[in-house]
């Protein structure tokens, strides 16, 4: 058996085990995987708009459609200056995403909050994730500060949605618990492709 590597992290040691993700290597699917969620989410609520866009609701999503573009432009950023492979997917979220926010607008505006709801709520647990793993790490107190900043936003386009009527939507707790399903997948998926 090969002697642990370990990596000093702040005040915290961990032990790396041969063939165990490096923290360089955990920051980049962090990025990978954000990056491929901000595309996702920037195609749900251009589905949204294409159906909904001279709607009552229209204004609302525009201005998270507006957020969720500068959510993209960081992470493109961050995509070209760290050098990280984008998910090979992102072909497939293109497609997938604007169907999902066409999809349940064309169910009516209440079932696309129910929509917002789902993925934020699913994105807050994951940004939380990432920066609890991100709190010992000074070297990338500015990435936290990005992802902690970006749940916020993303938390008040949940608080939107709520306050737009989602919980009205007809089949709520089925719909949201797909979004929310196939959303998890999508963050594993971009994880590892």
């Amino acid at each position: 058996m090969t002697a642990a590597k370990t990596t000093r992290t702040a005040s915290k040691r961990r032990r790396y085990l041969p063939g165990d993700p490096l923290p360089e290597d955990e920051v980049a699917g962090m990025i990978r995987v954000d990056h491929a969620g901000e595309y996702g989410a920037r195609r749900i609520y251009e589905g949204q708009l294409a159906v909904l866009g001279d709607s009552s609701s229209g204004p609302l999503i525009r201005k998270m459609y507006e957020q969720e573009k500068e959510h993209l432009d960081t992470f493109d950023r961050l995509i070209l200056e760290r050098r990280v492979r984008p998910t090979a997917l992102q072909p497939v979220w293109h497609v997938a995403g604007f169907l999902l926010g066409a999809g349940t607008a064309l169910l009516g505006e209440k079932a696309a909050m129910a929509c917002t709801v789902a993925i934020e709520e699913t994105i807050d647990e994951h940004y939380a994730a990432q920066a609890d793993a991100l709190s010992g790490n000074k070297e990338e107190a500015p990435l936290r500060a990005t992802i902690e900043k970006f749940r916020e936003e993303e938390l008040e386009h949940r608080d939107i949605g709520l306050e737009e009527g989602a919980e009205e939507a007809p089949g709520y707790t089925l719909l949201t618990g797909a979004i929310k399903a196939g959303s998890r997948l999508a963050i594993w998926l971009s994880q590892k492709i």
